[in-house]
């Protein structure tokens, strides 16, 4: 040991030494670069012998040494500030990056509104109301006073002939129109002007039953718009209407799930309002906007463009999420689904803004606007190794219609639009479920189904459920289908689906026992399509 620590001291020792001497060094350069009083007494010393010529040498000397000292001061003056300007505390360093991706999060949020005006303004939308609207839009941000004036000029002339709105909120809409540069919310506001002075309500067809409006609607698809479906999936989707106020259309691309809704739209004379779903959609902003404290304007959207003008009319509309789960839908979607479960369809309203503003749009109301009943929302689902699962919270609320299939191109009569009302639509529902309630033996066979369900797969129907199929089974029997019908699609797509849950790769002889129970209950062959369906299963397990 003692022999190591004489190495030590002689070997590592000598290398710590110099590297002490390097600071005893620096220090040593600074005290004689700076020490004056030991200069002076030097100079003394040498003072009493020095001529002319080496007073103005050490004059030289000095000036030398006083310039190297201010360089050196300089220097380290500069080092310092650029050492503690870019030193900012962690709080504060964390505020800032905060603010930073907010900021960037409102550019991609521009460019995404940018793109979606532009494609807007470059769109063939043809002579309907919607192409108005935006019109009114294009004419605004090009020239706004003439628009004005000529708006102000219109009004004049047809105030006389004009006849009054017929919605809910007529009395709101007795106010002058608001220029929409000056309001947060351009659209909406150009919305309320379009309403204030050129709309005219249609006239409606309150005459026409369900039967009648399912043969014409897929009369007017084939023959209007070359889309071919079978009368089972019209009725589906109508009586569907009557159950939810969201449906969801799932199956495999190109088979029609967006022109469905998109031709429905056509066929009652108001075009279904598409919104494009984009994978980075996280929270409600992406479907509502959001106010910009920097420019202090709303960011609006199509959806809330579509939810608020609802308001002002009372045709059927409906709002598609096209490819609803290319992002989670219960993310951004999972408000609405709350808010549509209010009993009382008053209380249905969307939290927009904390404060109001004397020129907001005038449904909006305490912050909050209204959704009204005259609103459906259509989400189209393609099951790909792409797309998120969507949660069970989002298909209990909703009517499942699977599309994987086209029906053959057929020739008919043509049919025009109708014009129907969602007072009258809604009261066609409402007389279904009176006239045609779901019979007490199918009540008893669905029981005892819900029975056998619990023994063997442990589930079991829910309350809101039972509630679907006491509204769809009238619904798609006023439709022109049958009860038996309308019970074997209904549990395929709200009770059977809930098998995907389960280990099936165990349970193919239960899925089979299952498939002949139903045989046995509602009668051979009866339930096609929940015997199909089970058969999928156990294919796909």
């Amino acid at each position: 040991m003692d022999n190591f620590l004489r190495y030590f001291y002689q070997d590592i020792g000598r290398v710590f030494r110099a590297f002490i001497d390097i600071f005893s060094a620096f220090f040593n350069f600074l005290n004689y670069l700076i020490n004056f009083p030991m200069r002076m007494k030097i100079i003394e010393s040498y003072s009493e012998s020095f001529g002319t010529g080496d007073w103005i040498m050490l004059l030289v000397a000095n000036l030398v040494l006083i310039a190297i000292i201010a360089l050196l001061l300089y220097l380290a003056i500069r080092a310092c500030r650029k050492l503690f300007r870019f030193r900012v505390p962690v709080k504060k360093y964390d505020e800032m990056a905060k603010q930073v991706k907010q900021l960037q999060r409102d550019l991609l949020r521009a460019n995404y509104e940018k793109d979606k005006l532009l494609a807007m303004k470059v769109a063939e939308l043809g002579g309907d109301r919607q192409s108005v609207l935006d019109e009114l839009g294009d004419l605004a941000d090009e020239n706004e006073d003439g628009r004005e004036e000529q708006q102000t000029d219109e009004t004049d002339e047809n105030d006389a002939e004009r006849p009054a709105i017929d919605n809910p909120n007529r009395n709101t809409m007795q106010s002058p129109p608001v220029d929409p540069n000056e309001s947060r919310f351009f659209r909406l506001t150009t919305v309320d002007n379009f309403y204030k002075t050129q709309y005219v309500p249609p006239e409606y067809d309150n005459e026409i039953t369900l039967q009648e409006f399912c043969d014409r609607f897929r009369r007017y698809a084939a023959m209007e718009l070359h889309l071919y479906y079978d009368i089972d999936m019209m009725r589906y989707f109508v009586a569907s209407m009557g159950t939810a106020r969201i449906i969801i259309l799932q199956g495999i691309s190109g088979t029609g799930k967006t022109s469905l809704p998109y031709a429905f739209g056509k066929f009652v004379g108001l075009d279904s309002s598409v919104v494009s779903v984009q994978p980075s959609w996280r929270e409600r902003t992406e479907l509502y906007g959001y106010f910009n404290e920097f420019t202090k304007k709303y960011t609006e959207t199509d959806f809330l463009r579509a939810v608020y003008e609802a308001n002002f009319y009372r045709d059927p509309h409906l709002v598609i999420l096209d490819e609803m789960n290319i992002a989670r839908v219960e993310y951004y979607f999972a408000e609405m689904l709350s808010i549509l479960e209010i009993p009382r369809i008053e209380e249905q309203r969307i939290d927009m803004v904390a404060a109001m503003w004397d020129n907001d749009p005038v449904l909006i109301k305490g912050g909050t606007i209204p959704i009204s009943d005259n609103l459906w929302f259509v989400g189209t689902i393609n099951n790909d190794d792409s797309t998120f699962a969507v949660a069970d919270k989002v298909y209990d609320r909703a009517i499942p219609i699977d599309l994987n299939s086209r029906a053959d191109a057929f020739v008919c009569e043509t049919s025009e639009q109708v014009r129907i009302s969602t007072d009258h639509l809604r009261a066609l529902f409402d007389e279904s479920k009176k006239t045609y309630p779901v019979s007490q033996e199918m009540l008893d066979k669905l029981e005892d189904f819900n029975a056998y369900l619990i023994k063997n797969f442990r589930l079991a129907f829910g309350n809101r459920i039972m509630k679907q199929v006491n509204d769809f089974v009238p619904c798609f029997i006023a439709c022109g289908g049958t009860e038996i019908g309308a019970i074997d699609f209904i549990v395929a797509k709200k009770v059977l689906r809930k098998f995907e849950s389960l280990s099936l790769g165990f349970m193919k002889d239960e899925l089979t026992k299952c498939s002949a129970y139903l045989d046995k209950l509602f009668g051979k062959n009866k339930m096609v399509i929940c015997k199909d369906y089970i058969e999928q299963l156990k294919k796909n397990n």
